[in-house]
């Protein structure tokens, strides 16, 4: 690439660029090295534009929340929180290991404030103080990247795994709920921690 073409590089590109290696080989693939090599320029350019792998890492984690539409969102205070996070899980489900690649971050770019806010107006118009509308605040979006994360992360072969595990041992309140642990999907568990963080 010529110093020309090197020249018209933008942190956008190097981000969008990160965003697909994330999605066709993972987290742990995504390096500045790996980026710049994807690009086709030396390294050092592309720390010019992002810094460190840790910025970098932060402005991916801002793109995912950049991707949240926030039109036709319900007026009630509560189904329009529900609805944003239920926008924010989909966001993260779009990318490969996008749940833990947002929870190794801290965001403080567009995207994640706007996410944010938004909550946070949702969570007020329904009558919560400023005070409980950021720790529930808190809670969903833990809730959602902690189950988000884990539902990229799990296999096909891990719930017989934890059934067989659970039947083995001495775990009698593990037995008791097992079937209420294993049979559902992500989908229910999500819906179900809304209800009850959103009551």
């Amino acid at each position: 690439m010529t110093k020309t073409q090197g020249a018209r590089l933008t942190p956008e590109t190097v981000v969008a660029t990160a965003l697909r290696l994330l999605d066709e080989r993972g987290l742990e693939a995504v390096t500045t090295r790996a980026v710049a090599d994807a690009l086709g320029v030396r390294m050092n350019t592309v720390l010019w534009h992002i810094k460190n792998k840790a910025r970098l890492l932060e402005l991916m984690a801002d793109a995912v929340a950049g991707e949240i539409p926030y039109d036709g969102l319900p007026e009630d205070g509560t189904q329009r929180a529900r609805e944003l996070l239920r926008r924010y899980r989909r966001a993260l489900l779009a990318h490969r290991d996008g749940a833990a690649l947002v929870t190794g971050t801290y965001a403080a770019d567009p995207g994640t404030l706007r996410f944010a806010d938004a909550v946070l107006a949702a969570l007020t118009a329904r009558g919560d103080s400023a005070e409980a509308a950021a720790w529930t605040m808190y809670a969903l979006i833990y809730f959602t990247l902690g189950l988000t994360q884990e539902e990229q992360a799990v296999s096909s072969a891990d719930e017989p795994r934890l059934h067989g595990a659970v039947l083995a041992g001495e775990y009698p309140a593990l037995r008791q709920a097992l079937p209420h642990l294993t049979g559902n999907t992500f989908e229910d568990r999500f819906t179900d921690g809304l209800d009850r963080l959103l009551r």
